[in-house]
């Protein structure tokens, strides 16, 4: 997984005027990831955690278009991008068996 880390370190390199914009939300983005998987935690029933977990992809794709923005303007590097987005399918992977353990159908496609 991409973790917040991770993108807390790689969007450390922006410029300062990214610092309210893409710095912020990137950031964000990051932390939504995980704290949507364990916020179900309090929650009764597979169809919140369900929830949460759609949520969580969807936080991660977030965080995926956001790096190849920084990718398009300069902000890192094609390899940084190709070693996070490899972190992010795997958890990506992982967030939709999950969900179909819970016997929801996704709604994320993958491959």
């Amino acid at each position: 997984m991409p973790s917040p880390l991770t993108i807390y370190s790689l969007s450390g390199g922006f410029p300062s005027s990214e610092l309210y914009t893409l710095t912020s939300q990137i950031r964000r983005a990051s932390i939504s990831v995980s704290s949507n998987i364990v916020e179900w935690s309090g929650r009764n029933s597979d169809a919140d955690f369900a929830h949460f977990l759609e949520i969580a992809y969807a936080s991660l794709m977030e965080v995926i278009s956001q790096l190849y923005l920084a990718l398009d303007q300069g902000y890192i590097t094609d390899k940084q991008l190709e070693l996070v987005s490899a972190d992010a399918d795997l958890l990506a992977s992982q967030i939709v068996a999950l969900s179909k353990t819970l016997g929801r159908a996704s709604r994320a496609k993958l491959q």
